[in-house]
């Protein structure tokens, strides 16, 4: 599956509220959707120029949603996804997040560190609309055509 316009990503997004197979401190379920703002809220407080590091936090809880059943293969198949609507650089972030063993570019560092921070931390994190501004752009700059739906 290839998601080719921001509008199905962001109905993904929307349809993950609920999905809680995020574990938090003491095997507590998190909320997908409310993890996934909260570690693009942390990433965007601490690395404010970086789009994509921010949108690869948020767009992580697709793989879960496309492909429930196969764990091992949804960060590769989330990366293939979301790949030609948000680019390389997202789509690789999506897929080294951040397991161990993952290799260790500043940018999964950043990543793993929101990632965990964001199950511990409970703040308000905003709404996934705040978002589609951001996730635009980088569609736009990653567009074959040059076009965004």
């Amino acid at each position: 599956m290839e998601l080719r316009t921001v509008e199905e990503l962001m109905d993904l997004l929307y349809a993950c509220r609920g999905t809680r197979d995020v574990r938090g401190r003491g095997g507590v379920p998190v909320d997908a959707h409310d993890h996934a703002l909260r570690t693009a809220a942390l990433l965007r407080r601490g690395r404010p120029a970086d789009k994509e590091l921010q949108v690869a936090g948020l767009v992580r809880p697709v793989g879960r949603l496309l492909w429930p059943g196969e764990p091992a293969l949804r960060a590769d198949r989330a990366a293939d996804a979301i790949r030609v609507l948000l680019g390389e650089r997202v789509a690789g972030l999506v897929r080294c997040h951040p397991g161990p063993g993952a290799p260790s570019d500043d940018g999964l560092l950043a990543l793993r560190a929101a990632d965990e921070e964001a199950c511990a931390a409970w703040f308000d994190a905003g709404v996934l609309e705040d978002w589609r501004t951001v996730l635009e752009l980088l569609a736009a700059r990653n567009s074959r055509l040059g076009m965004v739906d």
